[in-house]
């Protein structure tokens, strides 16, 4: 089975579905991973960061087992900008390179821009008569992002999926710290220990000890 992980911007994935793909790369699936967006000089990061997080992107990618990693390029905080049309065809080319059975996304009402800007365009790149290969669609949520949109009925994250991580919420959590300049100290959302406590909760709905959950977009039997 073909897998493929978007991530806006690199940790994403881990947050949102790391155990998941850990379950994935255990039952034999192949896994591809799309980065988004990219950090750059011009925007105001440094040399050392963008050496940094281009380390990071590559031991994450062993982590996880990704048979190819697919870096877009658009600047981070900067997706507004960028003409739909050319966004639409980039993330499609990729898409129909792939051919993904199960494609899992970021969530579409999180307070990051960037993030709502590339779910409106996932839309478009997953319909079922254009892209047939594609069974399932997921949505996953990302501390920080997802719980901070305003609490308005059209914003609220309603899982009805939940992937059992207990196996792997370790190693999910060994690969989360290799973001070292993202994770943060509690009781800040980006914690090792909230992360896990999310998971923790996640799993008590759904009767396991740690789960992550996802809104399904779309399913085809």
């Amino acid at each position: 089975m073909k897998i493929l992980v978007i991530s806006v911007h690199p940790d994403d994935e881990t947050l949102g579905c790391g155990g998941t793909i850990l379950k994935h790369l255990k039952n034999g699936d192949e896994l591809y991973w799309m980065i988004i967006t990219k950090a750059d000089e011009s925007i105001g990061f440094t040399k050392d960061f963008i050496n940094m997080r281009k380390t990071q992107i590559d031991k994450v990618s062993k982590g996880y087992g990704f048979k190819k990693v697919y870096k877009l390029n658009f600047l981070a905080t900067r997706l507004q900008s960028v003409d739909l049309n050319d966004f639409i065809n980039s993330v499609s080319k990729v898409i129909n390179e792939v051919k993904p059975e199960i494609v899992y996304m970021n969530n579409r009402s999180d307070i990051h821009t960037d993030h709502q800007i590339t779910a409106h365009v996932l839309m478009s790149c997953t319909k079922s008569f254009r892209y047939p290969f594609i069974k399932k669609v997921l949505m996953y949520e990302c501390v920080s992002e997802t719980e901070m949109a305003p609490s308005l009925p059209e914003n609220i994250f309603i899982p009805n999926v939940y992937s059992d991580i207990t196996d792997f919420i370790d190693k999910k959590l060994e690969i989360m710290n290799i973001y070292e300049s993202e994770v943060q100290e509690p009781p800040l959302p980006r914690s090792i220990d909230n992360i896990k406590s999310l998971a923790r909760y996640r799993g008590a709905s759904c009767g396991v000890n740690y789960a992550e959950a996802f809104m399904l977009v779309r399913e085809t039997f």
